[in-house]
């Protein structure tokens, strides 16, 4: 009897053992999952005062250590706004990285708590930073739990099919928004700025339309989104609008024009928030590369003066 009831204890201890340590793999596994950073996107003409001071909380506080990507803008000084306005609310670690040497480049970004890109044009900014290879080590550490931020060609890097520019022509037409390959860190959005002030509504309606698996988010002047779990909540001055065509959108050829019926259309003002996380997963590739190569009018956020590109 004895023999039989160590026996069992023994059998006991090794299933609360084993049960113990699947428990802690998977709790483990958990707080990796739900460690992602904070996304701050800004859709240009300045940033408050009120979303910086919250995104260096996110990051950690005045502390933090951060790194501004300035690729977006041709100009000599570029980065040296934002690493001024970071100054004014107290966050002194604020530093401009530039890709002369990109193992320093590397090794920067990984010990970042707040990455940030400032404006400009997001081609250019995407060109680089991709040709660079360092798209995926800006991935990795927001999935460790890095703040990511960024203000107008910054705002539309963040996602996955990415806008580079107006079409030529101001059209219901699949194809006619062109679409490029943003970074990927809000996969499930295609996100536009400046859009109220710009009135970007018809330019990003059709590539919602194009790509109705997608939520299409427009982020005016002086307003951001802040992105967590999938859920986003409004900070700013102005407006964000949702386009939501999942299940709506009859996607047409190339050249044909588009139809859809009742797409959901939110208008979001301060405090508002959108759950998005019914959607179904987006794998987003770590290889670079250029999903749609489409002829596109880049105008004047090229050329717009530094201190507006924060």
């Amino acid at each position: 009897m004895n023999h039989f009831a160590n026996k069992g204890q023994l059998t006991m201890r090794m299933l609360t053992l084993t049960t113990t340590i699947v428990l802690t793999l998977a709790s483990s596994s958990l707080v990796i999952a739900n460690g992602r950073g904070h996304l701050v996107i800004v859709g240009g003409g300045g940033t408050p005062d009120v979303v910086l001071e919250k995104m260096v909380e996110l990051a950690g506080g005045k502390d933090a250590k951060i790194v501004v990507l300035p690729q977006a803008s041709a100009s000599e000084s570029r980065g040296s706004a934002a690493v001024e306005k970071f100054a004014s609310i107290g966050a002194n670690k604020a530093q401009v990285l530039e890709l002369a040497d990109l193992a320093a480049a590397a090794k920067a970004i990984e010990g970042a708590d707040l990455i940030w890109f400032s404006g400009g044009s997001q081609r250019r900014l995407a060109e680089a930073l991709h040709s660079a290879k360092l798209v995926d080590a800006i991935r990795r550490r927001h999935a460790e739990g890095a703040v990511i931020g960024g203000s107008s060609a910054g705002a539309a890097v963040m996602s996955e099919l990415m806008i580079p520019g107006s079409p030529d022509e101001q059209r219901f037409v699949a194809g006619n928004t062109p679409i490029s390959r943003g970074f990927g860190l809000a996969p499930e959005l295609i996100i536009d700025q400046h859009f109220v002030r710009r009135s970007r509504m018809n330019r990003l309606l059709s590539a919602v339309m194009d790509h109705p698996d997608r939520i299409g988010v427009g982020i005016d002047e002086r307003t951001a989104i802040i992105v967590s779990e999938k859920r986003l909540t409004v900070y700013g001055e102005s407006s964000v609008v949702i386009i939501d065509a999942r299940g709506k959108a009859k996607v047409a050829e190339t050249g044909q024009l588009q139809s859809a019926r009742k797409i959901r259309l939110s208008v979001l003002s301060q405090g508002d928030s959108f759950d998005f996380s019914g959607m179904e997963p987006v794998t987003v590739p770590a290889s670079a590369g250029t999903i749609c190569a489409c002829q596109a009018t880049i105008g004047p956020p090229w050329d717009l003066p530094e201190g507006l590109r924060i």
